[in-house]
């Protein structure tokens, strides 16, 4: 029995052999429950996220769900148990499909207008605020989730990785993103007011859905507890060449309510988490590593000139 079929058993079965949809952190299937519900089962990679952390995930996105954000319900399995865990140790959870297209890819040209986009744009700041406000009258205290503070994002073992260990940089290279790193930490130490919560953490193109009826954000797997401006910087990146990167962080920010000015820095943060994601996912002549990392060194410019 393959690991899909023994998780739809949790489930009460599947009606039919289940659709593979994404295979990053996780195997994501489009599947149909024995109920007739259509919905997404996630096989969870091993050693990424603890069944805890997993289950404080769905906890904290079926509060949402229940407040009207937009986001996919958990299902609990036929016991009640909001996360299965397999004869391997693997871990399995369900949430409810969401049937909306992504808003973006990266590297994709947007379809419409660049007054549609930059519309897009105030809509997601104003989705992440209702997302930041709704969680912070939650009591987040008791969940287990990664850190994505100072010490998460820039410490001596930042939770995706040692960003200025990157392979493809140069000694010159490497020296520019110390350099860039313990500038941001201290600006970062100096604003004692930044907000910090439960954030999403992955705002991307890809985790942001829509229809006729709105947006829709999907993929909590690297949620956790950091600064509240990181999700607006992640929702930043993918647009980092583009021409008018300006007035789509503005648009961006004035839906939010705040952030303007500090987009360099968390588009940075940003940049380099993902410089320190790819390392211990691809192998070191993979040219994915190099694309990160000169991504990292243009937003790195960017900060020092903002």
């Amino acid at each position: 029995m393959s690991n899909v079929e023994e998780a739809g058993r949790a489930w009460g079965g599947l009606l039919a052999t289940p659709r593979l949809i994404n295979e990053r952190e996780n195997a994501v299937y489009e599947a149909v429950l024995q109920t007739g519900a259509r919905v997404a089962l996630r096989l969870h990679r091993m050693g990424y996220q603890s069944q805890e952390a997993i289950r404080s995930e769905l906890i904290w996105t079926a509060a949402l769900a229940d407040q009207g954000f937009p986001c996919p319900r958990p299902v609990p399995t036929q016991e009640g148990a909001l996360v299965h865990r397999l004869a391997s140790g693997q871990c399995a959870s369900v949430v409810s499909w969401i049937d909306a297209a992504p808003i973006g890819e990266n590297g994709v040209p947007f379809a419409g207008t660049f007054d549609q986009h930059l519309g897009q744009m105030h809509a997601l700041g104003q989705l992440i605020r209702r997302m930041h406000d709704l969680t912070g009258a939650l009591d987040t205290t008791a969940l287990v989730r990664p850190r994505w503070d100072l010490d998460g994002l820039l410490g001596d073992t930042p939770h995706w990785g040692r960003f200025w260990l990157n392979r493809s940089l140069t000694e010159g290279e490497r020296s520019i993103v110390q350099d860039a790193r313990k500038n941001a930490a201290q600006q970062l130490f100096r604003n004692k007011d930044l907000r910090e919560g439960l954030i999403h953490a992955d705002m991307l193109q890809e985790n942001v859905l829509h229809d006729a009826q709105g947006l829709y954000v999907i993929d909590f797997d690297d949620s956790g507890f950091g600064y509240h401006l990181f999700d607006l910087g992640t929702a930043l990146i993918q647009h980092a060449e583009h021409p008018q990167l300006a007035e789509l962080s503005a648009a961006l920010c004035d839906g939010y309510g705040e952030g303007h000015g500090l987009m360099p820095l968390f588009m940075m943060l940003r940049a380099m988490a993902s410089a320190g994601w790819i390392m211990l996912r691809a192998a070191p002549d993979d040219p994915r590593q190099r694309f990160y990392a000169e991504r990292m060194l243009r937003c790195i410019d960017s900060y020092r000139v903002a």
